[in-house]
């Protein structure tokens, strides 16, 4: 059936405005975190595969962080250990880290990367040990926390040399020590720190919710500047696990990223979404 006038009048203008975002877009780095809590199977994710191949094939440079606490809790629960948590961060001793590096540097990753091929695009999936992207020192505490580590340096060498050669470089969130050993990494905190790094144009962190929420309103904050981000920590409104999504747009954004976001990555399209549209979605987190 032939579309109507008007309907064919909006999309023109629909096209024309992502059209002109496309081309301001083109070379440009975006880096995304995409969590656990969303990578479910559900439509959201696999328009987030589709949107992170159109982005490569219209020029951008999309790098995708991921976790994957979830499935790590699942395969823990399978082998009979129990998980246990400090303010958020697992404990992570030896046999959980060797469970850690199974499920995201194997399984996680690589379920990624043959989800972007599939699309039709190109990946290749790495762990923040690889090229000592993400070097890390074990985390200090008043508590034991075994092998969780805090980022002390990023290599971005790998990724550049990746995208640069038409790849998505898909990177689990394991870091390496100075010895070599390996550390469980917050991969919110890992992917704002290769957002700082990498001197990315935008930060985009996917979650399970649509941003950031002020008390009890009902709709996510539309932009937050970082002054009252921090405020927002400091008196307990974002607080459990939007503290470390927000610290790390605080981290990138002191860094130098022009622009953070917090969307929620169960939306159809949303970073196409938020890329390509005046609006956009989520929370957007600026100096």
């Amino acid at each position: 059936m032939a579309m109507q006038v008007h309907e064919a009048i909006d999309l023109g203008r629909s096209l024309a405005q992502a059209l002109r975002y496309v081309s301001a877009w083109k070379r440009k780095s975006v880096v995304v975190k995409y969590g656990g809590s969303v990578m479910s199977g559900g439509e959201g994710e696999g328009t987030l595969i589709e949107d992170l191949v159109l982005l490569k094939g219209a020029g951008i440079d999309p790098a995708l962080v991921h976790g994957g606490g979830p499935e790590i809790t699942r395969m823990l629960e399978r082998l009979g250990k129990p998980s246990r948590f400090v303010d958020g961060l697992r404990v992570t001793d030896e046999d959980t880290m060797e469970v850690v590096e199974m499920v995201l540097a194997g399984h996680a990753n690589k379920t990624i990367v043959s989800q972007i091929t599939t699309a039709g695009g190109q990946a290749v999936g790495i762990s923040g040990k690889d090229g000592r992207t993400f070097q890390a020192r074990k985390m200090p505490g008043p508590e034991e926390l075994g092998q969780v580590g805090e980022i002390q340096a990023v290599d971005t060498t790998l990724i550049q040399l990746l995208s640069g050669s038409g790849f998505i470089p898909v990177v689990a969130s394991i870091g390496i020590g100075s010895d070599g050993s390996s550390y469980n990494l917050n991969a919110d905190h890992a992917a704002g720190a290769l957002a700082a790094a990498m001197g990315a144009n935008k930060f985009i962190l996917l979650t399970d919710v649509p941003g950031v929420f002020r008390g009890d309103e009902r709709a996510p904050i539309s932009i937050l500047r970082t002054e009252e981000a921090r405020h927002l920590i400091d008196d307990g409104v974002i607080n459990k696990g939007m503290i470390p999504k927000v610290e790390a747009c605080l981290a990138a954004v002191a860094a130098g990223v022009p622009t953070t976001h917090i969307i929620s990555g169960t939306q159809p399209h949303a970073l196409l979404v938020e890329l390509f549209t005046e609006e956009g979605v989520g929370t957007m987190i600026v100096p």
